[in-house]
């Protein structure tokens, strides 16, 4: 086996191996998520993403090529070789390590994009179980804040029964002719309660009547006051000056 082969064959016996660990039933995938996430796989994942496109194609290339060589071999049945039997064996010796090869590139580039999917969905189902595991969580305490509640409303009706106060069943109406009764007297309630609230607007509407016309009547004496108040100052001014007048005569 040439080494180029040599690498092939190794590269997946060490993909074999991987995918076998991969299928270990006692490895969580909570547990290979970890791993996943830890900074060393993180930082070959991201070194690593050119050299598996490499990978892929040097053994797609080598896949083809050891199809060409199948293809270039399998001459037996086409050509008369009964006269050289060495011939022969070298022919079929040929054609055995090209359909070698062939099964190792094609296991290879198959394991290799059977492992990249392995991890992803180990990652997924990871997170889908930490999902699932916080959604139970929700449930669980959704329940007990209702059982909690439940018995709350439990110990407030029984109090409520104690202090004499008629409480009604859960799930049970009252009886009809008391709550037409209660419809009855709500609705006399609340047409009184209309009628007392449009007499105090027209009461408010006349107060506030009475209010602009005595503010306005306020302004009128105020200002009759200034004129009265003027008058009596030009008058003291003109009987001050006659005094003064007779007086100097």
């Amino acid at each position: 086996m040439s080494l180029q082969w040599t690498a092939v064959a190794t590269f997946l016996y060490a993909e074999v191996f991987f995918v076998l660990l991969l299928c270990v039933p006692f490895i969580s995938p909570k547990r290979w998520s970890k791993i996943f996430k830890s900074r060393l796989v993180q930082t070959i994942a991201y070194y690593g993403n050119t050299s598996f496109i490499v990978a892929i194609a040097i053994l797609v290339f080598l896949l083809i090529d050891a199809f060409r060589e199948v293809r270039k071999y399998s001459v037996t049945e086409k050509v008369d070789l009964t006269n050289n039997p060495v011939a022969v064996d070298h022919i079929h010796m040929k054609l055995f390590r090209a359909q070698r090869n062939e099964y190792i590139a094609g296991f290879a580039l198959l394991l290799c994009v059977l492992l990249r999917r392995l991890a992803t969905l180990l990652s997924q189902q990871a997170t889908l179980m930490a999902s699932n595991e916080a959604f139970k969580k929700q449930a669980e305490g959704a329940s007990d804040a209702a059982r909690k509640y439940m018995e709350e409303n439990e110990e407030l009706q029984a109090k409520l029964k104690d202090a004499g106060i008629a409480v009604p069943e859960v799930g049970k109406k009252p009886s009809g002719v008391g709550v037409q009764e209660e419809n009855k007297t709500l609705k006399a309630e609340v047409r009184s309660l209309k009628d007392e609230l449009e007499a105090t607007k027209k009461v408010l509407l006349k107060s506030d009547g009475d209010v602009k016309a005595m503010k306005k009547q306020a302004e009128n004496l105020t200002v009759e006051y200034d004129r009265l108040l003027n008058e009596h100052s030009k008058l003291q001014a003109s009987s001050d000056a006659q005094s003064q007048d007779k007086k100097s005569n």
